[in-house]
């Protein structure tokens, strides 16, 4: 659809569900539509059932961590119409202790998709059956995607070959071997030129090196 086929469905939207619809724009080529917490079930139901949005399926529900705003979730729920060949792409908004409303209801897939949004996020969903962790394991604490997670002094679980078993222990951040010589790409390499760095630069109808095998 085009930009202007989206704005105009936007539009259709924000007058069909009203005070329920914060904001509706079109970003990337695709609708985004932020519905408030308490009208996100009866939103998404009518972008279910309407016969204009039609979205028969949830592709997959994600969240987003900002910290540093009150309410630091966003929800993002993806939305596919295949009769109608649209995404729309729903926002909702919460905190760390305030629950969304599940929508389990609408599409049962949301089941899976809600627990892990709960296990690496701490997302509570309202009237999930089933809102146990998905990914972590047994007994782990915290929320694993949260911005101000530490990266350090928790525990691991892998399987260790020698012991033929799974073991847990700490997660540690080695930094002892790390040398910041400025010579790798990721630390900000600029004029140095490492061994086989000619090859990378072939002049106009230069003939091409042969390759020694």
């Amino acid at each position: 659809m085009s930009d202007e086929a989206l704005k105009e469905l936007g539009e259709y939207i924000s007058g069909a569900l009203g005070v329920a619809v914060l904001k509706a724009e079109v970003a990337h080529g695709e609708l985004m539509v932020t519905l408030t917490r308490e009208g996100a079930l009866r939103g998404i139901q009518f972008l279910r059932d309407d016969s204009t949005t039609r979205c028969e399926m949830l592709a997959d529900i994600a969240g987003v961590d900002y910290p540093s705003r009150p309410e630091r979730f966003d929800v993002v729920y993806n939305l596919l119409s295949v009769k109608h060949n649209h995404r729309i792409r729903v926002k909702v908004t919460t905190d760390e202790d305030t629950p969304v409303p599940s929508i389990v209801s609408l599409y049962p897939v949301a089941g899976w998709f809600e627990r892990e949004a709960w296990d690496l996020y701490g997302i509570f969903f309202a009237d999930n059956p089933d809102l146990r962790r998905i990914l972590t394991d047994y007994g782990f604490e915290g929320h694993p995607l949260r911005k101000d997670f530490p990266l350090t002094g928790y525990v691991e679980l892998r399987y260790d070959e020698e012991q033929k078993r799974v073991i847990y222990e700490p997660v540690t951040l080695t930094q002892d071997f790390r040398s910041f010589d400025f010579l790798s790409p990721w630390e900000g390499m600029t004029d140095v030129q490492l061994p086989g760095d000619e090859k990378a630069v072939i002049p106009l109808g230069a003939p091409t090196p042969a390759v020694k095998r």
